[in-house]
């Protein structure tokens, strides 16, 4: 982000203010509850969202080092991440290539060489077939290029791992351009030179819509946060912006409406607000002053979706024990307002079968979350 564009989203968050306005899409706009409570409907969008798309599937620094790896049911796929010597990362199945058996049982750890607990057969760290025991005699043709572990199209870029979660697709696509313009912000922020401080999973008992959408309003903040972080930030005030099919939206605190008497020199959007960065479709960043927030979405089904949340500090902030604390505070104080919008979501999703209500509606400043809807809709229709 240049400095241009931070003044100028300040500005914008200061005239909303003296207007005492929010910030207003053209009109209302309904999203029908089918969208949420479907299971149908949530199969297509694992379909043609979840496994078309580039989605993160990590952050880089889960695989510090050489010869690291994790691996985890992710979106319905048994998934392998590797890094090898050379520190390259890679995404396979987690299924041995002989008779379909789990290869790797541990959830992180380092190795080089991956072997099958059922009958022994070995790959490397790069998906290489390495040993098939007593091959000669039982497999005397095998074509060992064709029984590499099965690979998933990967890169990696702005701090992050991205996988297409579909064996049997061709490549990823140049993460810059899925960014569609992005990419100055996340070098202004420095995202690549980030590492995790603290992360824990929930599981939430509600679509996975119906959590990003949580992050996209600022209408609810003085009632569900009024005794979190409801205090620290203006009435229904936040603007954004689409980069393609993601957002950027920006969520000034009570500071910001008062700088307009103040040089603009001294302006400094992170000291004042906070950003929020929606990667469709399945990564959320909640940018603060010194670090930012992961929120990783793993839909599991139309009803549940594990919801990991990690704090994300700069690898120059000192790993002290007191800086340790530090980020062991701030997580607790986002997971507690975070978990005011889990209670109300769940309680949400529940109300669906009750037919309350045959849509949700948006009000001219929730446009955000209709775009969001909107971009859905297209993704699944392409």
């Amino acid at each position: 982000m240049d400095r241009e564009t931070e003044l100028g989203l300040i500005r914008e968050i200061i005239g909303l203010a003296e207007q005492k306005s929010a910030f207003l899409d053209a009109e209302i706009a309904h999203s029908p509850i089918s969208r949420y409570s479907s299971p149908e409907r949530f199969e297509r969008e694992m379909a043609l969202v979840f496994r078309r798309r580039p989605v993160v599937a990590a952050h880089s620094s889960e695989l510090e080092s050489e010869n690291a790896f994790l691996s985890k049911d992710f979106l319905g796929l048994p998934l392998l991440l590797t890094r090898d010597g050379e520190g390259k990362a890679h995404a396979f199945l987690n299924v041995c290539r002989h008779r379909g058996a789990k290869i790797e049982r541990e959830t992180s750890g380092c190795k080089r060489v991956f072997t099958c607990p059922y009958h022994a057969w070995s790959w490397s760290n790069q998906g290489v077939l390495r040993a098939v025991p007593q091959e000669a005699q039982g497999f005397p043709d095998l074509p060992r290029s064709e029984r590499g572990l099965r690979r998933l199209p990967t890169a990696e870029a702005h701090g992050f791992i991205w996988i297409i979660a579909n064996p049997d697709a061709a490549d990823i696509p140049d993460i810059d351009e899925w960014l569609s313009g992005l990419t100055p912000d996340f070098d202004w922020l420095g995202l690549s030179d980030h590492r995790i401080a603290v992360m824990e999973t929930i599981e939430i008992n509600a679509n996975w819509k119906v959590l990003i959408e949580g992050g996209l309003e600022a209408y609810h903040f003085r009632i569900a946060h009024k005794t979190t972080i409801g205090p620290h930030f203006p009435d229904n005030l936040l603007t954004y912006r689409q980069f393609g099919p993601h957002m950027r939206a920006v969520l000034p605190r009570n500071a910001m409406p008062q700088l307009g008497d103040t040089p603009e020199e001294d302006w400094a959007l992170r000291k004042d607000a906070n950003l929020v960065y929606t990667l469709m479709p399945n990564t959320q960043m909640l940018v603060q002053q010194d670090h930012f927030m992961w929120f990783h979405i793993e839909p599991v089904s139309v009803d549940k979706t594990f919801f990991r949340s990690a704090t994300v500090v700069p690898k120059s902030a000192p790993s002290t024990e007191e800086m340790e604390k530090h980020w062991q505070t701030n997580h607790r104080i986002s997971i507690t307002a975070l978990k005011e919008d889990f209670e109300i979501g769940e309680e949400i999703q529940a109300g669906f079968a009750s037919r309350g209500n045959p849509s949700h509606l948006f009000g001219r400043f929730e446009g955000a979350l209709n775009r969001f809807n909107l971009t859905v809709e297209e993704m699944l229709a392409s």
